[in-house]
């Protein structure tokens, strides 16, 4: 399960070109941590320099490697903020993608139950129960709102 999930998020990334954006972010967060490794003193090793970016990114700031000169205090400043529009703009990518997707299937869904309404001579007496339990477990599960007055029954609900 948890693969799969991993694929739908890898093909909504790449369907919306959010992927080229996080490659883009991975890269700038190792020139970061090398541009910081190179200029700060306080850190000895590359690895150090890619914790010190993990605590700046997750915002968690642990202490145990601390920057002092200007230039990686501004590349810490600079990859918090780039952290914060990443995060936000891939959740964003991910909602909408899903939120399309449902009211895609939605859409799709009403112009199925619109076809075979318009067919209802038709159709058997199984299609139409079918066509009458679907419509019953929309009207339940409130997955459409319909206003009474357009609908054509003058305001008044007449449940079957």
């Amino acid at each position: 399960m948890k693969g799969h999930r991993l694929r739908i998020l890898k093909r909504i990334l790449k369907n919306t070109g959010a992927d080229k954006f996080l490659v883009s972010y991975t890269a700038f967060v190792l020139v970061d941590a090398l541009l910081i490794w190179i200029t700060e003193p306080t850190i000895k090793t590359f690895r150090e320099a890619l914790w010190f970016c993990y605590a700046v990114i997750s915002t968690a700031g642990f202490g145990d490697v601390v920057v002092t000169h200007m230039l990686p205090r501004i590349l810490s400043f600079i990859l918090t903020v780039y952290s914060v529009l990443v995060i936000a703009i891939v959740t964003g990518v991910v909602v909408n993608y899903y939120t399309n997707m449902i009211e895609i299937k939605n859409k799709e869904t009403i112009a199925a139950v619109l076809d075979q309404m318009e067919r209802l001579p038709e159709l058997s007496k199984e299609e139409l129960k079918e066509l009458s339990d679907f419509i019953s477990r929309i009207r339940k599960d409130n997955l459409f709102q319909v206003n009474k007055t357009d609908s054509g029954r003058s305001g008044t609900d007449h449940e079957s």
